[in-house]
């Protein structure tokens, strides 16, 4: 390669708008660059590639709770390939679950020195969480703002003058500071703070191996021939998943999709679906759903389910079959 990519890892815990943000950014990034994003999701099923894939963007996913697991190999599949695109820039995308002190390590490793200029670690933090000792008890929660070199408070519309001044009191107690903050609401993240530097030797420390759960790691999760639908469960780090796929030609009801979803109790719902009104996003997160359309055709429907507690899974599938009318 005729130089090092400029690569981000753009992390931070569940729901607190990873996404949105790299769709911002590819949205307002220049006309003449190519743009390569690695995405990782703790679920089995690939719901965030499925809505950059519209940005025009070069997506590759590496689905089931951590890249960096089995010494590294999904997670250097996937960039590989993104490398011999040649983009003008690399955004990678660790699961809210995920490790990215290992992340880090492995893309400041010879394997990848002459390839990847690693820029700044991103870390979003939804600033009410700062409060909450569910999230600050956490050792990913705390492993991720740790290893950012810039720390980004989002949602900051949704959040009371409280909130916001935990996260400025957290930001000035770091130790090293932190070379860049910032306050944004709907993921508006200003581009030029993809080329902050990082801070040598604060994010690359090793950390000790660890061990959750999870099926194989597959290049894309494939709906097999002749099944109208399929479902895949994961769990790890004190968090349960479970994800299905549907045939696209599937099409749920919207109506009855919306209020299903407004009423489950999950920490988290993901998903690309194809509905009688055409294909949406929907996307809960501290107990609020949103929904934005898509123009995606021909696309498989998909729906991740993410909870603290294994959640009925059986009832729940009856629902969604319920109302894709699938017999």
């Amino acid at each position: 390669m005729e130089k090092r990519i400029p690569t981000n890892i753009i992390t931070g815990f569940l729901g607190v708008g990873k996404t949105t943000t790299i769709l911002n950014l590819l949205k307002n990034k220049p006309d003449n660059e190519k743009w390569g994003v690695l995405v990782n999701e703790f679920g089995e099923i690939g719901i965030d590639g499925a809505i950059l894939t519209e940005q025009g963007a070069q997506i590759k996913e590496v689905p089931g709770g951590c890249m960096c697991c089995t010494a590294g190999v999904p997670m250097s599949v996937g960039i590989n390939a993104l490398l011999r695109t040649k983009p003008d820039r690399l955004l990678i995308e660790p699961t809210g679950l995920g490790h990215p002190k290992k992340v880090v390590a492995t893309l400041i490793s010879p394997q990848y020195e002459k390839y990847v200029d690693l820029k700044a670690t991103i870390a979003l933090v939804d600033p009410r969480n700062l409060s909450n000792t569910k999230y600050t008890e956490n050792q990913n929660f705390n492993d991720q703002l740790d290893t950012a070199d810039v720390v980004i408070g989002s949602k900051v519309d949704q959040c009371t003058v409280a909130d916001i001044d935990a996260f400025n009191d957290w930001i000035t107690d770091q130790a090293p500071a932190k070379t860049f903050s910032k306050l944004i609401k709907h993921g508006e993240l200003p581009l030029e703070v993809l080329d902050n530097v990082r801070l040598h030797g604060s994010a690359s420390s090793q950390i000790e191996d660890h061990h959750h759960e999870h099926a194989e790691m597959e290049p894309q999760f494939q709906l097999p021939p002749g099944q109208t639908y399929i479902r895949k469960e994961n769990s790890g780090q004190g968090y349960k998943s479970c994800g299905w796929l549907f045939g696209p030609e599937v099409e749920f009801n919207f109506d009855d999709l919306f209020s299903m979803l407004s009423d489950l109790t999950a920490e988290r719902v993901k998903g690309v679906i194809n509905t009688d009104q055409g294909c949406f996003t929907f996307n809960k997160a501290n107990g609020v759903l949103s929904v934005n359309n898509l123009s995606l055709q021909g696309f498989e429907s998909r729906l991740e389910v993410i909870d603290s507690q294994l959640l009925p899974w059986d009832q729940l599938e009856k629902v969604l079959i319920k109302l894709a009318d699938i017999e």
